[in-house]
């Protein structure tokens, strides 16, 4: 076989035919390739036609719902929905109608009712609206939030309830996804032909009020809104008018102001302030002036456990934000009484309501403290009618503890702590000079501690608490007497008869919801010493009676005196009975005892006072000086059987054998020895030690 020559007509053919059969290859490759593009484009384009095609028939549908749809036929869907996002009963009585075609689209309602929380179902529904006209923005509607550019009420019932525990109809509730339900945001607001009805069982209060509106878009007369009702607190009348600026351009953004006058009986609080954003009520301001009898009547309005007053007249600026709300600055009188301070009170995370303040008074009036102790003040001062019948009362039976009951559902009702300072204090009963106290509440648990009386000298010093967290409160006292002197605590008309050091301590408790009550029941000691001073000679005599020299020294004004190397008065308190365990005073001349009792339940008291000669004394009667009759108003005197017992014997005496023989029936030997002033200052009659 012959091979191919180098350059022959075969070998130029072959090499045509290979390059024309790659360039057939490689034009199949690029037609496959572009074949591939053209196949895989065309689905999406289709699936884009569809897709928007079918969105055009969604919208055009959902327009002609919009703009044909029976709205009354939809009034069951929209009601359970409303139902389940508030946590109400939500229903529709009358007609339905929406005007969709605005970034704000109308809504139109009639006989819309919307009920009570689960826990009130059976007290009926919590409002009723005749006609309700509103316009809400689209774009929070689309993500589930109301906000309504305009609300019109007309006709408009509300029911609030809140029951004794707190609990109320209009508080938010928790809506079936578990979410608190609050309002939503309201731009414009206007009501007309409303009524309101509260009953509120924890502050006894039951209100029925009307509220309109007259409002104008003439700036001039812009008009207001008016809210004015009346009803009961407490079982006592009272009335309230609220004014404020028209609804018609209330803004979320800008304070809306108001006028409010509540009055009570003798209570009256007027407010001129502004709601921080309309309307959340838990944000707002007011400058306020309050005035009334008794500070305590204040509590079914604010549910602060305040004391019993005399006659106040207050002024400051009140200020709430959420849980917590407050007075910075208040400043007033209390009878005749100056006083300044500022106090917040808020709620805790156990939900009690707790208050904390700081008060001062320049000047107090000593008889304005009888009221918070529940009795009267001088009725020839600031006092209230019911304090001016009470004195009356106790002046008419003769006592001086008061019996005015401690209402102990509102000191458990709140926690406290507050202190007060008084940096002088006007009275001609006590050498009192000032007075500080420190009061904790603590679920129903009121302690003054420390409690500091300053006297003119000395001081009383201790703690006072009445546990009211049983049934029937406990009161224990516990004060001690220092650095004082006898010349100012029994202070007489004229040169004392008494002067020197004094020291005490009462400890004392008592169960009763009355200061009266407590004292009936009370045990405890107390104890009165004096380690030394002086004694009018005059009265040192006559507890002898050394008829010719003490009633000659008193009828002579004499004012001599001499002293007194100790003394101790000693009680055991048992059930309101204070029994005398060593009544001694021991002097150059003589030395005093005395017996008896002081009893806090009658209020009386039954002491006696013997004295014996330390040298022989002429004429002696042996009659005991007595203190006895009513605290009130105590007689001092001398017991008449023995010096009758004695006359009948000197008179016997003086006829059988000679007049000389008359006299001596009177006549004492001094026999007495001193007492020994270190065992009365360390022994038995020595204040009760700490528990």
């Amino acid at each position: 076989m012959l091979s191919p020559k180098p350059h022959s007509p075969w070998r130029a053919r072959l090499s045509r035919l290979r390059a024309w059969s790659a360039g057939q290859g490689a034009r199949a490759q690029s037609g496959a390739r572009w074949t591939w593009r053209k196949v895989s484009a065309a689905p999406w384009k289709r699936i884009a036609i569809w897709a928007g095609g079918a969105f055009g028939v969604l919208v055009t549908a959902f327009v002609l719902f919009l703009t044909f749809a029976d709205w009354n036929a939809l009034r069951g869907p929209i009601s359970r929905m409303a139902s389940a996002a508030t946590g109400r009963e939500i229903v529709i009585r009358g007609d339905l109608d929406v005007d969709p075609w605005s970034w704000t689209p109308d809504i139109r309602v009639a006989g819309l009712e919307i009920g009570n929380p689960a826990r009130y179902r059976d007290r009926g529904r919590f409002a009723r609206v005749a006609e309700a006209e509103a316009s809400v923005r689209w774009l929070p509607l689309l993500t589930g939030r109301f906000d309504f550019t305009r609300l019109d009420l007309r006709g408009a019932e509300i029911e609030l309830y809140r029951d004794a525990a707190g609990v109320s109809n209009w508080a938010p509730s928790q809506t079936a996804r578990g979410r608190a339900f609050d309002l939503p945001a309201i731009r414009e607001f206007t009501l007309t032909d409303g009524r309101v009805h509260l009953v509120d069982d924890k502050r006894h209060l039951d209100l029925d009020a009307a509220f309109t509106t007259q409002e104008s878009a003439d700036p001039r007369n812009p008009g207001r809104f008016a809210l004015s009702g009346e009803g009961q607190i407490n079982r006592r009348p009272f009335t309230l008018v609220l004014t404020g600026a028209p609804l018609l351009n209330v803004r979320r953004d800008r304070p809306y102001p108001f006028v409010a006058d509540v009055r009570a009986g003798a209570t009256r609080i007027q407010a001129r302030g502004a709601i921080t954003r309309p309307f959340n009520f838990g944000r707002w301001s007011a400058d306020l002036q309050g005035s009334g009898p008794d500070l305590a009547d204040l509590y079914q309005l604010t549910g602060l456990a305040l004391p019993n007053t005399p006659p106040y007249r207050l002024s400051g600026r009140l200020v709430r934000d959420g849980q917590r709300y407050g007075m910075p600055n208040v400043a007033g009188r209390i009878g005749d009484s100056d006083i300044t301070g500022r106090f917040t009170a808020s709620r805790q995370r156990n939900g009690r309501l707790f208050l904390d303040g700081d008060f001062t008074t320049r000047s107090l009036d000593f008889d304005d403290l009888m009221a918070v102790l529940g009795g009267a003040p001088d009725t020839g001062e600031t006092v209230s009618p019911e304090q001016r019948q009470m004195a009356a009362n106790l002046e008419s039976q003769g006592r001086l503890l008061p019996d005015a009951q401690l209402d102990i559902s509102r000191v458990r009702n709140m926690d406290a702590r507050v202190s007060y300072r008084a940096a002088h204090v006007r009275t001609e009963r006590l050498p009192l000079r000032g007075l500080a106290a420190v009061i904790n509440l603590d679920q129903g648990l009121l302690r003054l501690e420390p409690l500091t009386l300053e006297l003119s000298p000395g001081r009383i010093a201790g703690a006072v608490s009445i546990n009211a967290r049983q049934n029937t409160p406990r009161v224990d006292i516990d004060v001690r007497l220092t650095n004082a002197r006898m010349e100012r605590i029994f202070a007489l008309r004229g040169n004392p008869a008494l002067s020197g050091a004094l020291i005490g301590r009462a400890h004392l408790t008592g169960v009763g919801a009355s200061v009266r009550d407590a004292a009936a029941t009370s045990q405890g000691d107390v104890v009165l010493i004096t380690p030394s001073g002086e004694v009018r000679e005059a009265l040192a005599e006559l507890t002898g009676v050394n008829v010719v020299r003490g009633l000659g020294l008193l009828l002579s004004h004499d004012q001599s005196k001499i002293d007194i190397r100790c003394g101790v008065a000693s009680f055991r308190v048992d059930n309101g009975i204070a029994r005398a365990r060593s009544i001694v005073m021991d002097t150059e001349t003589m030395l005093i005892h005395g017996e008896g009792s002081v009893s806090l339940r009658n209020e009386t008291l039954d002491l006696r006072l013997q004295g014996e000669p330390k040298e022989t004394r002429l004429i002696r009667v042996e009659a005991p000086i007595t203190l006895e009759g009513r605290l009130r108003s105590p007689d001092v005197g001398i017991e008449a059987g023995p010096i009758a017992g004695q006359g009948g014997l000197a008179a016997a005496l003086g006829s059988l054998i000679s007049p000389l023989a008359a006299v001596l029936p009177f006549v004492d030997f001094g026999l007495a020895d001193d007492a020994n002033c270190r065992q009365l200052l360390t022994g038995r009659a020595a204040p009760p030690r700490d528990d």
